[in-house]
Order: structure tokens, then sequence, then C-alpha cells
């Protein structure tokens, strides 16, 4: 195309300057572990996640500047290094803890829990993001370069005018930092002293004759408020809409028709209580008197949940039939690109230098293999074979939804990516090979999850990736420094996302005492994708899934896509507590308001991702996300510490629960006040 022939880069291809430096490694690996950490986080709690690439972007440029003495180039390697841990924690949180969540053994423990380990977890994320990273080296060419004019790729594109402004001077990243540090106070201040009430609730009791059981709660966070802020008003509004229709209809109607010890019972099935016989459990059962703590919990946990999560399949699956003629056509298309490509002269200017298509040929092998040869209890497999097929399967799932993936960020962006719609795609087909060949049962589902999940970790980092490699053409990055720059960042932000898993799926003392063994699943990380994956493969390979409650959540889906609602958002605000999509809903809110109010006085409208308001939100939630990832370790380390520190009963006796639950929503109103001060300003 014509419009290739014109592009220059902003470094020219003939000048060679620092880029694929030690330091510049370093820190960008830095940043992966710190933001594939907060998006751990993030993900487990609230079952979303935002792109890193810009924030790093803006803190490399302030970083170089005052203190590395980078360039352009190697601020580049920073943010493409560090982008990876965010792609990878995404990928990896949406699956993997699925294996805490399939059918019970004989000892009725998950028959994949012994797998949701630390080695397993590092294997499988470090083998997904190569994946993503490899298959792309092959197809850089065709989407990046030929089609620069065609695909936009947004995240990329912004994320390369970060980089060139940087050059330019400009003070992007204090507005970014000045959100870390308000999150930063905030969250130690609510987290450690408990000053500011966590999540404070209005309940009505059983016994409210017009509405019973309604719960409104809000966990008052700055990373809820700063994804708020950030995915707008819309997005925002689909999402506590469906937990408006869970927690405040359903949950009133199903307590007042289903008797508590039928609802007991269901809760004895899933497995959230021993017998109806044993008090505790969600929604604290009493066995003595027939009664529960709170209800709305309790029905939340016994028949909300299985109704979300048969919705977010069903959303997920019709957003990928939508994308079906995208799909078709990118794969076709990318496919054509790599055949005329192949003769390609290998004389190429720097601007043009790839890994070349050997590396990816013996770097697929070598996944297959190590993935065949790995022993039983990281693998799951009966034997060689049966995991070589799995390798196989990895693959070419693998090569064709990086190539989906890829296509679709370029147009829609990360955040559009409809990575949940291919991962059960790929789990329902690798279920459906699998049963074709007779391996049905309980003891097949870790294996399918580990297709799954891979497959979920290579088309999210390809997302990622592709606007890395956008970012780089556009600056005039190396490819080559960029892929093994990704490479790097797979592998270290893995060792890191490992052990931030392990440590936030720590029971507290309060869980343990309800009879949960992992945080991962309770109403403090909920983890909703992982969960719904989970009860995919139970569903299709063990035939023991509640299909009716499944069925309710997959035609509320299709109700919404036929009033023209995107299923996939009101379906995780079905899923998710209220108390997690509140808070959302007003930095969205907060974000529509901003943006009205500048349309009605007339104003230009800044580019969303390099306005005040979206950097400080970028910092609310690395702020607020890292600091709670600090908490959890000090939770497991140093309790006693933990303890002593907290204020909250003390507060209590002095001004009475409600008053102290208003100055927590009286903090949060502050920030967001803070917020809307930042953002009107240019």
């Amino acid at each position: 195309m014509d419009v290739n022939k014109t592009f220059k880069p902003y470094v020219p291809p003939e000048i060679t300057m620092a880029e694929f430096t030690v330091k510049s490694v370093l820190v960008g690996s830095l940043f992966g572990i710190l933001f594939g950490a907060s998006t751990v986080y993030l993900a487990l709690k609230a079952g979303l996640t935002v792109t890193a690439s810009i924030p790093i972007a803006v803190i490399a440029i302030t970083l170089g500047r005052k203190f590395l003495k980078t360039t352009i180039l190697e601020n580049n390697i920073i943010q493409t290094t560090g982008s990876a841990g965010e792609s990878i924690a995404a990928g990896v949180v949406f699956t993997l803890p699925g294996f805490l969540f399939l059918s019970p053994d004989a000892s009725g423990e998950s028959i994949g829990e012994h797998y949701f380990n630390y080695l397993t977890i590092l294997i499988l994320a470090a083998f997904g993001g190569m994946l993503g990273t490899l298959m792309m080296v092959p197809l850089r060419r065709s989407l990046i370069v030929k089609e620069h004019g065609v695909l936009p790729y947004p995240e990329g594109t912004a994320c390369a005018s970060v980089l060139q402004a940087g050059e330019k001077g400009g003070v992007f990243a204090q507005t970014a930092f000045i959100g870390m540090g308000v999150a930063t106070v905030y969250a130690l201040l609510q987290k450690v002293l408990h000053v500011i009430a966590e999540v404070p609730s209005f309940v009505t009791s059983q016994a409210n004759k017009y509405w019973p059981s309604a719960a409104t709660r809000g966990e008052i966070t700055p990373e809820y408020l700063g994804v708020g802020y950030i995915i707008g008003p819309r997005i925002s509004g689909i999402l506590v809409a469906g937990s408006v229709l869970a927690w405040w209809a359903l949950t009133p109607l199903l307590t007042t028709l289903v008797s508590p010890d039928t609802i007991a019972l269901q809760l004895v099935k899933l497995g959230y209580l021993a017998d109806i016989n044993t008090s505790g459990g969600p929604g604290a059962w009493d066995a003595g008197a027939h009664t529960f703590g709170s209800y709305a919990d309790a029905i939340y946990r016994a028949y909300i949940r299985q109704i979300g999560a048969g919705a977010v399949a069903a959303g997920g699956f019709i957003t990928l039939l939508k994308t079906i003629p995208t799909i078709v056509s990118s794969f076709r298309e990318s496919i054509a690109s790599m055949r005329s490509d192949a003769g390609a002269q290998t004389n190429v200017v720097r601007t043009e230098r790839d890994l070349t298509f050997k590396v990816v040929i013996i770097g697929s092998i070598a996944l297959v293999l190590l993935t065949a040869l790995l022993p039983d209890n990281i693998i799951p497999g009966d034997n060689i074979l049966q995991k070589l097929i799995i390798g196989i399967l990895i693959v070419v799932f693998g090569f064709f939804f990086v190539t989906v993936s890829s296509r679709i960020v370029g147009l829609v962006g990360t955040s559009n990516n409809p990575i949940s719609g291919m991962t059960i795609a790929t789990l329902m087909g690798t279920c459906l090979i699998f049963t074709s060949v007779g391996w049905s049962g309980k003891f097949y589902e870790p294996l399918a999850l580990v297709v799954g999940g891979m497959i979920c970790i290579a088309a999210s980092n390809a997302g990622g990736t592709s606007q890395d490699l956008k970012t780089g053409y556009i600056v005039g990055a190396t490819p080559r420094y960029q892929q093994l720059a990704l490479f790097i960042g797979a592998i270290v932000s893995s060792v890191a996302i490992g052990v931030v898993v392990q440590i936030l799926d720590t029971p507290t003392p309060e869980m343990i005492a309800q009879g949960l063994q992992h945080a991962i699943g309770s109403d403090k990380y909920p983890a909703p994708q992982s969960t719904l994956m989970a009860t995919l493969a139970k569903g299709i390979l063990s035939y023991n899934l509640d299909w009716q409650f499944v069925m309710v959540g997959v035609f509320i889906a299709v109700t919404m896509e036929l009033c023209g609602i995107k299923a996939l958002a009101f379906a995780i605000g079905l899923y998710l507590p209220l108390s997690t999509t509140l808070p959302i809903f007003a930095g969205g809110a907060l974000k529509g308001y901003i943006d009205w109010n500048a349309a009605r006085k007339g104003e230009q409208k800044e580019e969303d991702e390099l306005s005040r308001g979206s950097l400080f939100a970028t910092g609310l939630i690395a702020g607020g996300a890292l600091t709670g990832v600090l908490v959890a370790i000090l939770a497991v380390f140093l309790p006693t510490l933990m303890d002593s520190m907290n204020v909250e009963h003390h507060l209590v006796a002095s001004i009475g629960t409600d008053v102290y639950q208003l100055l927590g929503v009286a903090f949060f109103a502050a920030m967001m006040f803070m917020l809307y001060r930042l953002a009107k300003q240019k």
C-alpha cells in the first residue's frame, strides 16, 4: 500500500541509538512485575483489566529524563517488556484459578486443586506468554506494516504519541504519580489502619414486607473508581445494571420463594456447607434456628453465581459469533500475507528486522515437547501421547486465536478484545474433541483447562504484543529487540505472577472459620471468568451442572443482546457483587458528567488516554492495586502486626457503625472530587 511507502518512523532506519540495553530490560522487567501484580489483584476482584502500556510509557519517560538518561527507543523497550506482565496476568487469572473449582475427587477436594501450585502456574503462564509472542513474529509484517493505514491499534498509537511527546517535554507523569500517591495513602488508611470502611452497606431485613434481603454495598476503593473512569459511563452502567438485577430484583424474589432449608441444601450440594446440620458457610447458616445471618449472601452463592456463569458464557459466545466474519477474513489475509513474505529479502533495514521464522518453528516444537515431557504433577495427563495431543491442540488453537486477537485489537483496542469468548470456544472445542475420543469424566477436566488456559494467556499476550509492535513501528524501533524484550517480560512477570496468585489465595482466619480453604473464589476475590471456565469443563465432561440455573443466565444474556446491550458486560455485572460494580459505576458516571459538561461548554475534547483525568485514574488503579497486593503479603506473613494496626473497633465503639460507614463514603466522595477537579484541567 502507498501509505506504507510514504510512512517515516520517528527514528529513521539509518539512525542507530541505544535501544535493547541492560537498564531498559531491567526497568521494563520491574514494571512487568509491578503491573502484573496489580492486574492479578484487579482481575481477581473485579474480573476486569486495563491496559498498562500507556502508564508504563508515561513513568518510563519521567524516570528516563530525571535518572536513567534513556533514549526514546530504550523507553519503548521498557514499556514493551513491562506490558507483557499485564497481559499475561490477565490470561492467568481468567483461567488457571479454575483448577480450584473443578469436580470433587474422593476426598471432596477439587480434582484440579493440586495443579494450582506455583510451578504449574509459572510454567503455563510462561509457555502461554511465549506462544503469544512466537505466533506474532510472522504476523507483524502483514498486520502492523502492510495494514498501517487500515488497522489503527489505538493503544499502540497512543503509546507512540506519549513516547514522542516525552521527547519534546511535558508533564504527563506528574498527574499519574499524584494519583498513585493519593491511592496509596487512601488504601493504607482503608486496608491497614481501617480508618475508612471497606464495604459500607445497607441491607433490608428478611422480614421486610416489600423488599426483603436487598443488599446495597460498595467496596469504595481507589482502583474501582479509576477503572470506572477509564471504561466510561456506558460500560460501567451496563456492568452495574447486571448487579442491580441480581441484588435488587432476583435476590429479594428468591428469598421470598425459596425456604432456608432448600437454600442450605443447595449450598451443601455446591460444597459450601458440610451438611445442613452444620452452621457456617456463606450467609452464616444457623443450623439450630434454620435461618441465615445474611440471606442475600446465601442466595448469591446458591443461585446467582450459577445464573451469572450461564450469562457470561452466553455473552462471551455471542461476542465471538459477532466477530466470526472478522475472524475468517483476518485469518485468511494473514496466511496469504505470510506466504507472500516467505521469499522476502533477508537484507532488510533495521526497522524491519524480525526474529526468523525458524525461531517460530523451533519454539513451537519445543513448547509441544516440553508440555508432553513435563511430569504429571505439573501438567495433567496419563501418558506422553495424551500430553502430546494437548501440546498440539495448544499450538493449533494458539495460532488461530493469536491471529484473530491481533486483528481485533487492531480495530477496536485491547479493552474490547473478546478473550473470554475465544477461551470459551477453545474450552468447548477441546472438551468436544475429548468426548469424541472417549475422554469423558472428571479426570479430563484439568487437561481441558490447561488447553483453555494457555490459549487465553497466548491470545491476551498477542493483543498486547500487537499494540507494542505498533508503537515500535511508529517510533522506529527494531522489531527483533522488541520480540526479545517480550520473551524476557513474559518469563520474568510469570515468576512474579505465580507468587502473587498464591499469596492472594491464602485464606484469612475468618474464611477458615467459615470452612473456606481458598480466598480465590470467595467474595473477596470472586474470579468470575475462571469460575466460568471450570463450570463449562465440568458441565461438558462430567454432566453434573445445574443446567436450569445456567440456562436462566443464558437467556438473560440473549435478552440483553436483543435489546441492543452488550451482553458480556451485563453478564459480568450479573455475576459480580453489587459492592464491586457500584463504585466502578461511580467512576463511570463522573467521566460521563465531565464529558457532558465539556460538550455543553463547547470545549475541544482531549485524547482520553492522555487527559489529566485518565492519567490520574490510571494512578489510582496502579496505587490502589499495588497497595492491595502489599497488604495481602503483610496479612500472610505479619498477621499480628496487621491486627495491632487495625483501629476499626475503636472507631466503631466511639462513633457507631453507621457514622463509621458514612465517614468511609465521605472519604470516597473526597477522592471523587479530587479526580473531578483534576479532570477539568487541560
